[in-house]
């Protein structure tokens, strides 16, 4: 029987990475994409050229856009600005609240109904931007929840939340995808869902550096060919 992993997707750098990870260890996989409302369409439209490109199935993209109704992040609201600099406060203000609760509740429930053992996420506690739910006690502590919450958890199986990239610098975790073959040249990461990356907010300008200290170049477009580089 082929172990099952349900992998976060979200059509970006990390995400996709950790699918690559999942496949190369030979997990049947199912991706699962979330529309929360987000100010742009960008990451559905990456994600499925990224299944398309592994040729997946399983793939289902869940409509959860109450998140966005509620407001609270620059991600969400059209009417808080995304920054243009790599952000100085503890938690910037594209920080959606609450979302990798929400995504991994969801992840565990589709896990447990197609007998899936792992939920791959690209969180990482090194480049994080001060986001409170991509720390390792907040993992965690998920992961204990998720199993206390769950038939499959309470009656002899478990749930891992595997998070592979959670100590990983963007550098480290662009050269582990180079490695796999990841294809980063489907992924997005910019926060302002152009079609070409602004090279300005500060998921541009992170992943820039990290492709920069790696030693490659960036094989997506930017508005700006002299930004950073």
């Amino acid at each position: 029987m082929n172990k099952k992993a349900v992998i976060i997707l979200s059509g970006g750098l990390d995400s996709s990475t950790c699918l690559s990870l999942a496949l190369n260890e030979g997990f049947e996989v199912y991706p699962l994409t979330f529309t929360y409302g987000q100010r742009h369409d960008k990451e559905v439209e990456h994600a499925n050229k990224i299944i398309n490109y592994y040729e997946i199935q399983n793939h289902k993209i869940v409509d959860i856009s109450f998140l966005g109704s509620i407001g609270g992040s620059a991600l969400t609201d059209k009417n808080i600005e995304v920054p243009t600099i790599e952000s100085k406060d503890n938690i910037p203000n594209t920080y959606v609240p609450a979302r990798n609760m929400i995504f991994l509740s969801l992840a565990s429930a589709y896990a447990e109904v197609i007998g899936a053992d792992a939920i791959f996420t690209g969180v990482s506690a090194v480049d994080y931007s001060g986001y409170p739910d991509c720390r390792p006690e907040f993992i965690d502590s998920m992961n204990k929840t998720i199993n206390l919450a769950t038939k499959q958890g309470v009656t002899g199986g478990e749930i891992i939340i595997r998070t592979p990239l959670i100590s990983l610098t963007k550098t480290e975790t662009i050269n582990l995808g180079i490695e796999l073959g990841t294809p980063y040249q489907l992924t997005t990461s910019c926060y302002n869902g152009r079609d070409k990356a602004c090279g300005k907010c500060d998921s541009c300008l992170l992943r820039l550096r990290g492709f920069k200290d790696a030693g490659h170049k960036d094989p997506i477009e930017y508005e700006e060919s002299n930004i950073l580089i």
